[in-house]
């Protein structure tokens, strides 16, 4: 983060609708910025997370001033700007389920960010540097590595995501549900006019798919937290038989991460001939990336949150079913699923940071096709039958 505060270059002539609209969405994401790490500064128990996040405000409130002072200086009242409804969203879940669920959507939307002052004459002379500071700050965080010399001396492990981005593979399991269910609804309907066997099939391909997701979730879960217990016991086994080795390996990853020869030699010792735990416990987090205390998380919670999200999806199209029958519960399906699909597409934009109409309006058409297809083939089994 470069300390250079050099006056921003003023357009070399006047200001455009372009220009405006530039320095609009600027502040509107510094806006965002601030107002998304003030309520992680406040949900973090960690005290150097939590300076961590109150510096970063700082940064961004000085990135803000820059845009809100070329509006001004424009004749654009700014003052009723207020954070974006992606950045509530995110603020929402930051506040009641936990900074760790957003880290990794944040880490993304800071990558792929960091060159847009580049180009832009009006930034201050830091902040093109302070947005790669952030990605890669945030990179760290995501991954649950951790910083050295002048970032941040520690990032908790609990900021991994086994899965990724928990809060794209949320998004994704009710996704699953929603268009499975509406698949299975839509191939049954298709075969007996919206009768009340839809309502069995899809409380049954409801019920298989949240179990089949559920034992999945559970049986991946569960196999990399017995992968991981053995990596950390054949670490303890070398620490003790080889200790040497593992002080060398040590030092280079620290030399690695920017300390000098002497330094992460000295940190390599004290580790190696401290504490037998704590060292276990260093050479899991630098060598391996794993977090020993929670191995990757666990299962039956992995499992019963699949179980949940995949349910809440497929009982969408379904729902109509539970009170009516025939081509009107059909119909009624296909709109609630409709909404939901869009739903849907909105909240995956709160990741990508996409457009809502674009990623919401494709989510619609493809669970539309797919209902479609098993529709007509439903119909076509239907009649042969028949």
């Amino acid at each position: 983060m470069s300390p250079n505060t050099t006056p921003p270059a003023q357009p070399s002539g006047p200001v455009t609708k372009a220009d405006i609209s530039r320095y609009r969405e600027n502040l509107q994401g510094e806006i965002d910025a601030v107002a998304l790490y003030s309520v992680l500064a406040k949900k973090e128990s960690s005290g150097m997370l939590q300076d961590f996040y109150t510096r970063m405000v700082e940064i961004e409130e000085i990135h803000a001033g820059v845009w809100r002072k070329q509006l001004e200086a424009a004749g654009v009242d700014t003052s009723r700007m207020s954070p974006a409804w992606r950045a509530r969203v995110l603020m929402f879940i930051a506040r009641y389920f936990g900074p760790s669920l957003v880290v990794p959507t944040i880490a993304e939307r800071e990558a792929s960010d960091q060159a847009m002052y580049d180009e832009q004459p009006e930034a201050l002379a830091r902040m093109p540097g302070d947005e790669r500071s952030h990605a890669r700050l945030f990179r760290e965080l995501a991954a649950g590595g951790g910083a050295t010399g002048g970032t941040i001396a520690s990032i908790e492990g609990r900021h991994r995501g086994s899965g990724g981005n928990q809060l794209r593979a949320a998004v994704l399991g009710a996704n699953d549900g929603l268009v499975s269910n509406l698949s299975i609804s839509m191939g049954v309907a298709g075969a007996s006019q919206g009768g009340h066997a839809v309502l069995i099939a899809g409380f049954a391909g409801m019920l298989a798919g949240a179990l089949s997701m559920a034992i999945g979730e559970w049986l991946s879960v569960q196999s990399a937290r017995e992968l991981y217990a053995h990596q950390v016991k054949v670490e303890r086994e070398e620490l003790l038989q080889v200790p040497d080795e593992e002080e060398e390996e040590l030092t280079l990853i620290y030399q690695a991460k920017g300390l000098t020869a002497e330094q992460a030699r000295h940190m390599s010792q004290s580790i190696v001939s401290g504490d037998l735990g704590h060292a276990v416990d260093t050479l899991a987090r630098e060598e391996l990336g794993i977090d020993p205390n929670e191995l990757g998380g666990s299962a039956w919670v992995a499992a019963a949150t699949s179980f949940v999200l995949f349910a809440l999806g497929a009982i969408v199209p379904l729902s109509p079913f539970i009170f009516a029958s025939g081509m009107g519960a059909v119909a009624a399906s296909i709109a609630v699923s409709a909404i939901a699909l869009m739903l849907v597409g909105a909240a995956i934009t709160v990741v990508t940071g996409s457009s809502v109409l674009r990623t919401g309006g494709r989510q619609v058409l493809l669970g539309m096709l797919a209902a479609a297809i098993t529709f007509g083939l439903g119909t076509l089994v239907g009649h042969a039958v028949g």
